[in-house]
């Protein structure tokens, strides 16, 4: 590696070792910020779009809920300005802008910051995308922080919002934040659905049409599900944080909620250790079918040199052209008249005979 690329490398994917504690890495090929306002209460909702920081000062203090959604994490100058607004603290921003982050949750006071990841489903075979997800959440505000600007799964929230739907908009920021949590957690199942799928297709093939090709499926599999363990195991002990510390800024209306969300986040862990299980048999399977089919050529290949080794001795043995006249022991067979057919009669009867010992032996 040139120093050209090392340098690329320490900028835009982590921490150089030694720097200062709070610094910005940011990716240069990640989207620019786009800052999304959605400002609701009961009667009405607002949403505002291409906002700058400053502007979202006026949503820090409001009687209304204010989700400040930023899109994009390509701008260090954004992102700082984003800091100082809302007054993070440096070692929050950094968390939020260096990605990935490992999920977890840390209360500042008057300001409850989560981060977590969020599964994005590709076509199907294709895998999934995970996205960090930060919030900030403040006691009339919540701030969230995507790393993509038009890949989440918040728009059935976005739409129970705008809609009026359920008791959204009856509720505060602390339920807004459990609302995003939830949809989050929710979009492991379709993923895991299209992986039950796959390890079911490739039980079919592992036992009727096995080949290269199945082992590298296998191990896509297997490494997939285990990105998907990463992701979802520290948001349960998270959520299980929060429930069990509690937090001013969570209301007790809001822990029922938080703990179907913990149950759900366990039966995930559950689904994916399951497929886990599942396909480490499935690797067992297809090195017990290679294995199968390689004694199985064996047996075949005894049985054919079994029946064609004799052969071999007595054809070798004829076909040495010692001379009779030399010596009486010198194959006087030479000079019969029956000698070639009696010798090809010998052979076929061997053959049989050893062909006939074989297969008794295999079928013991």
């Amino acid at each position: 590696m040139n120093k050209e690329k090392e340098e690329d490398l320490f900028d835009y994917f982590y921490d150089r070792p030694g720097s200062i504690p709070g610094e910005l890495c940011i990716d240069k090929d990640a989207p620019l910020p786009k800052i999304i306002v959605i400002d609701y209460n009961f009667d009405k909702a607002v949403r505002l779009t291409n906002l700058t920081p400053e502007a979202c000062a006026s949503y820090l203090d409001t009687e209304s809920v204010s989700w400040i959604d930023v899109l994009g994490l390509g701008s260090k100058d954004i992102l700082q300005r984003l800091g100082t607004v809302f007054h993070l603290h440096p070692l929050v921003l950094e968390d939020v802008v260096n990605v990935p982050q490992r999920p977890k949750i840390e209360d500042y006071r008057d300001q409850l910051v989560i981060v977590t990841q969020m599964v994005i489903p590709k076509n199907r075979g294709e895998g999934f995308w995970i996205e960090q997800v930060s919030f900030i959440l403040g006691k009339h505000y919540l701030l969230s922080v995507q790393e993509e600007p038009e890949r989440d799964c918040f728009q059935a929230v976005r739409e129970r919002i705008r809609r009026h739907k359920g008791i959204m908009r009856q509720r505060g920021t602390d339920y807004l934040v459990y609302a995003l949590w939830d949809a989050i957690i929710d979009g492991f199942f379709p993923v895991l659905e299209v992986y039950g799928e796959l390890i079911e297709e490739l039980e079919d093939e592992v036992v009727q049409k096995s080949t290269d090709r199945t082992l590298a499926k296998i191990y896509k599999v297997k490494r997939e599900l285990l990105a998907l363990r990463r992701a979802i195991w520290p948001q349960r002990d998270a959520i299980n944080i929060l429930i069990r510390d509690g937090s001013p800024l969570i209301s007790a209306e809001v822990f029922p909620y938080l703990r179907d969300c913990y149950e759900r986040a366990v039966q995930i862990i559950d689904i994916i250790e399951t497929y886990r299980e599942l396909s480490s048999g499935l690797m067992d399977v297809y090195l017990s079918a290679v294995s199968n089919k390689m004694n199985e050529i064996m047996k075949i290949l005894t049985v054919i040199s079994t029946i064609f080794i004799p052969l071999t001795f007595v054809a070798g043995i004829y076909g040495m052209n010692f001379n009779p006249e030399a010596s009486p022991l010198n194959m006087p067979e030479l000079n019969l008249y029956w000698g070639y057919p009696f010798c090809l009669l010998v052979m076929g009867s061997i053959a049989k005979w050893s062909d006939r010992i074989n297969w008794t032996f295999l079928l013991r």
